[in-house]
């Protein structure tokens, strides 16, 4: 069965999501969506990654919104639209250690690291 969900999509639902790669390999999952307080838009997406894919062990990755494609064509299943290199050189932060203070600088590097421009609302 087809999930291309359609917009708005819930938090939970992405997070009870599988997260895969396009060449079908299982990442991990949505654990959180980071939003930027100032602006109201979605700072990053908080991916999990799962024990087994790439020896990353449950490393946290940050990602930018875009780097995720909704319209997957398995029920139950986010994908990511990033290859596998990229996400294994990434920068990540453990569970119990998630970036704190101001993160303008972090939510900057995390688009830059994977292509992604950073849309920023005005702020009046």
């Amino acid at each position: 069965m087809n999930t291309q969900y359609h917009f708005p999509i819930s938090s939970s639902t992405a997070a009870n999501c599988t997260v895969k790669t396009i060449s079908d390999e299982v990442v991990g999952s949505i654990k959180d969506i980071m939003l930027d307080t100032e602006t109201g838009e979605i700072a990053y997406v908080v991916l999990a990654v799962d024990t087994g894919f790439l020896n990353l062990g449950n490393k946290l990755l940050a990602l930018p919104w875009g780097a995720f494609d909704f319209h997957s064509h398995q029920r139950g299943v986010i994908l990511v639209k990033i290859n596998k290199e990229k996400l294994e050189n990434a920068p990540g932060f453990d569970k119990d250690d998630w970036p704190i203070g101001p993160q303008h600088q972090f939510i900057n590097d995390v688009h830059t690291y994977y292509g992604f421009d950073r849309r920023r609302a005005l702020i009046e």
